[in-house]
């Protein structure tokens, strides 16, 4: 079947739409008339039952050139959105419809134009809201593509060892031969386990960090709030539980991307709203990534959930000075900010450091390079040859499913319902 979808958003003054699928071509010439030569694109009259539609840019990439690996072509459309419902309704008469989200990259999967890695790193590029996302994201799709498939490469060549020791198990082979094997078993084991010691912190940087805010009422904790946010997120008031939720706003740390937490002061009371608050709070600090411990001159700070890194911040430094702390600032007058926003940065990136190990992301390429690496350490203690190497085939059956080779179909809809219509 053919499909059809347009790649930008509406509302610009042009709309690009791509066309993939055997009658592309064959429609795209019912519309345009002469087709242009491939990849060169063209200004074509489109006009369907006698009536024109707009002027176009058609460009061809006949198969298998082309994003999906069949005919396709695109067109730059003017934006208007009389344009687009004439020329997609003209489209679906000419045997087109339209295609579902994702349908573009699932078609160039299985083309064998992208592998799984390679859609799940577009949708991750897609949604990039900062720099490091977008370079996680092309590190996903270039660099970890290349490391999976060294392993690959490296476990072909370890299995086709095992398998020499066991068809010819009278041939005196040097004991060597299987030391060597024993000793790249065990290498390839521990470059996995390091890409899965990395892993937490690369599925942070893509999900976001999460900073939590905490401390006593009147504490300054949503004066700081917004002082970091650069704007009137939260409200301050004097009077003490102004605060009896967690309200966030999203910041980006040096090309991280962080929710910004606010929460209710802590105290005990017996009001049940201000307390529901005060619990969430607690829960708040119990799952954040990192806690900014806020207290007012003369004030305890609150402790930290045990493990959890934390600032400790003094602040309304403007109305009296406190030696303890790690900072000490007034969101008034700007004191210290400058400085506790060089500090969130830098634990924002030491939160997120892959530390140069394959960047896997995503819950499904963890457990399969966690499957991997478990088989191989099952395979090093075993003396049977032939128990062996099913522990290594069981290995590279786990590599083929994390690089999207084999048994796929029951995690495609999950990644590609993610996508965008035009992708």
């Amino acid at each position: 079947m053919t499909i059809f979808a347009p790649l930008t958003g509406r509302g610009g003054a042009v709309t690009l739409v791509r066309l993939s699928g055997p009658r592309a071509l064959a429609i795209t010439a019912a519309l345009a008339g002469a087709l242009p030569k491939p990849r060169q694109a063209a200004l074509r009259r489109l006009t369907h039952a006698g009536r024109a539609l707009d002027e176009a840019l058609i460009t061809l990439f006949p198969a298998p050139h082309s994003f999906t690996g069949e005919d396709c072509a695109e067109f730059s459309l003017h934006g208007g959105r009389a344009v687009w419902a004439a020329v997609a309704a003209a489209l679906t008469a000419l045997g087109a419809r339209p295609a579902e989200p994702g349908e573009f990259s699932r078609r160039a999967l299985y083309n064998g134009k992208l592998d799984l890695l390679g859609a799940e790193a577009m949708a991750d590029l897609i949604a990039a809201e900062t720099e490091a996302q977008r370079a996680l994201a092309l590190e996903t799709m270039h660099g970890l593509g290349a490391a999976i498939a060294g392993w690959r490469e490296r476990l072909r060549q370890l299995i086709a060892r095992q398998e020499a020791l066991i068809d010819f198990p009278d041939e005196d082979l040097p004991p060597e031969v299987e030391a060597a094997l024993l000793t790249g078993i065990a290498q390839l084991r521990d470059d996995m386990r390091a890409a899965l010691s990395a892993a937490p912190a690369a599925e942070r940087l893509r999900e976001g960090l999460e900073f939590v805010i905490l401390g006593a009422p009147n504490a300054g904790k949503s004066t700081l709030l917004n002082a970091l946010a650069g704007d009137d997120i939260a409200i301050v008031s004097d009077l003490p539980g102004t605060t009896r939720d967690a309200l966030g706003v999203r910041v980006d740390l040096g090309g991280v991307p962080v929710h910004l937490t606010d929460t209710a002061g802590l105290r005990d009371t017996t009001d049940q709203i201000e307390a529901e608050g005060v619990r969430r709070a607690h829960a708040r600090a119990a799952r954040a990534d990192f806690l900014l411990l806020t207290a007012a001159p003369g004030e305890t700070f609150p402790e930290a959930p045990p493990g959890t890194p934390h600032l400790r911040l003094r602040t309304k430094a403007d109305l009296a000075r406190s030696p303890d702390g790690d900072l000490s600032l007034s969101a008034k007058t700007g004191q210290g900010l400058a400085e506790l926003r060089a500090a969130l940065i830098s634990a924002a990136h030491a939160l997120t450091d892959t530390k140069g190990a394959a960047a896997l992301a995503r819950p499904r390429q963890v457990a399969c390079a966690r499957d991997a690496a478990q088989a191989l350490t099952a395979a090093l203690p075993l003396d049977d040859p032939e128990l062996r190497g099913e522990e290594l085939r069981m290995a590279a059956h786990a590599l083929a499913r994390l690089a999207g080779a084999i048994g796929v179909e029951d995690v495609l809809d999950a990644v590609f319902s993610s996508f965008c219509i035009g992708k």
